[in-house]
């Protein structure tokens, strides 16, 4: 076969992904505060970026500063020449004048500013009013104290040795929120070229500070460590800190034997390692707890139909201003200005049309999920559909993937609490008479309260629980409620008697 040269026309079709689509697509998969964070900074790179929600009055004065747009270019620059001495004149009259009087009252007379001497504890306050113009509450709030701050400061006073200080401040940077001590004391003392005693003698110092247990390597020393501080270190009560693992299964004969006490003796001591605190770091330093804002609000509406509807809080508002627009074109000459300009004006035009896409968007798939989940809504977890993004991406007349962007980081607030849109969507499981599947997520709730409902003489297998499920029209297989089981965190038969006999004992 000749291999030549052609030309040839050839028509096709390609999807072409242009900033302008990558910038729409990165917008529906943002929360809401990463969409606030994103459109600020949007605002702070656009000149010609404008927030909505400004006031009458500022629109009025922004309508008066482009009113002599209509005479010609020269007169505009002229005019704008001479709005910006008159601007900048007023700025600083205003800065002169604020730096003067500080606290104008009614009558529009000036006070006169007092006077401090330059090593007054008090200039630094006054100069802080005068530059911002009002206290700063939030410099009086006392900061949120650490967990390694905490023990910082403890460690300085009960160790003096220099060298000492510096092994337990290397040792207090290994612990870990919880209160643990994550590294190894070998690895410490080979880093900072100190013995292992040495090492070891100023972890013991670390673990007698506040708050008791701090500082321990696993769960049964940070149990003693607290125990000791309460003298109820007893060797029973040792006995039952080493062998933990048979309290989690509760092999109570066990216990009692390794423990030598009766029954009622180990059932108080339980009681008193529930007592304690397992995790000692986390009242130090924790972060602050964000609350969830919904992105869509559901609710009943009057005739009985379903309101859905936007948070408008969660919707950043930006508009294009076109009038300034109109007043710097006619002023630029530069050909790269002119560029920057009309990129400025096409990037601004598409975030505001994306903004308004993702909205509807989201409207759109929130109104399918509504109608697809109206039982749950109506009933309850246990009337749960299963539900795929497919059935959504089709019923609106979308790309699933696109349902996938809108659905992740977004939550719904309805009567029954605020879910995330991604709760809605739950793989299904066959109805054992061949009627609708069922939803995961309900046969899980189903199984919670068939274990919730059990007593300690009929606590219920997971070859039961099989049973009652089907005899209810779900067929299950007995490996997936064991599976759920554990999701949920639920022990099996064997653990749930004993801890429900415990409990009984102890009663």
């Amino acid at each position: 076969m000749a291999l030549t040269q052609k030309l040839q026309f050839r028509q096709t079709q390609a999807l072409v992904m242009t900033p302008q689509l990558m910038q729409a697509i990165k917008l529906l998969q943002l929360s809401n505060l990463d969409l606030t964070a994103h459109v600020d900074a949007e605002l702070e790179r656009n000149p010609l970026l404008e927030r909505a929600n400004e006031g009458e009055g500022e629109a009025e004065s922004r309508e008066e500063q482009h009113a002599p747009e209509t005479a010609g270019a020269s007169g505009s620059e002229e005019w704008l020449s001479q709005e910006l001495d008159t601007s900048r004149a007023t700025i600083e009259d205003r800065l002169d004048t604020s730096f003067e009087n500080v606290f104008p009252d009614d009558g529009g007379e000036r006070v006169p500013a007092v006077e401090l001497p330059s090593h007054s504890e008090w200039a630094g306050i006054r100069g802080a009013a005068r530059e911002d113009g009002d206290y700063n509450l939030e410099a009086f709030v006392s900061a949120e104290a650490t967990l390694s701050g905490h023990l910082a400061e403890q460690m300085a006073l009960v160790i003096t040795d220099a060298r000492d200080k510096l092994i337990a401040q290397y040792l207090i940077d290994l612990v870990d929120e919880t209160g643990y001590f994550t590294g190894n004391v070998t690895d410490v003392a080979e880093k900072l070229g100190a013995s292992i005693d040495q090492v070891e003698a100023v972890l013991r110092v670390l673990q007698t500070l506040e708050p008791s247990g701090i500082c321990a390597r696993n769960l049964a020393e940070c149990l003693a460590i607290q125990l000791k501080d309460r003298d109820r270190f007893d060797p029973a009560m040792q006995a039952l800190v080493e062998h933990l693992d048979l309290l989690a299964r509760r092999d109570l004969p066990s216990l009692r034997k390794l423990c030598g006490v009766d029954e009622q003796d180990l059932f108080d001591m339980i009681a008193e390692l529930r007592a304690l605190d397992p995790k000692p770091g986390l009242a130090f330093g924790s972060a602050p707890v964000q609350p969830v804002i919904p992105d869509v609000f559901v609710r009943k509406g009057p005739d009985d139909t379903w309101v859905i509807e936007l948070n408008s809080d969660t919707l950043p508002k930006v508009l294009v201003s076109q009038s300034y627009y109109a007043q710097v074109s006619k002023t630029t000459k530069n050909p790269t200005e002119k560029a920057y300009l009309a990129d400025c004006l096409q990037s601004a035009s598409w975030l505001v049309r994306a903004l308004d896409q993702r909205a509807k968007t989201i409207l759109k798939v929130a109104t399918e999920i509504v109608n697809q989940q109206e039982a749950f809504l109506l009933h309850g977890v246990a009337h749960l559909k299963p539900l795929n993004l497919k059935t959504v991406a089709e019923a609106i007349g979308m790309h699933e993937s696109t349902v996938s962007r809108v659905t992740a980081n977004k939550y719904m607030a309805t009567s029954r609490g605020i879910f995330e849109l991604k709760y809605f969507f739950t793989s299904a499981i066959a109805a054992a008479d061949g009627g609708e599947a069922h939803s995961a997520e309900a046969v899980r709730h189903r199984i919670r309260q068939l274990i919730d409902a059990e007593n300690v003489s009929d606590v219920l297998s997971d070859d039961t629980i099989v049973d009652k499920l089907r005899g209810a029209g779900i067929d299950i297989a007995r490996r997936t409620v064991a599976k759920y089981r554990e999701a949920m965190r639920i022990p099996s038969s064997v653990q749930r008697r004993r801890e429900k006999q415990t409990l009984i004992g102890s009663n």
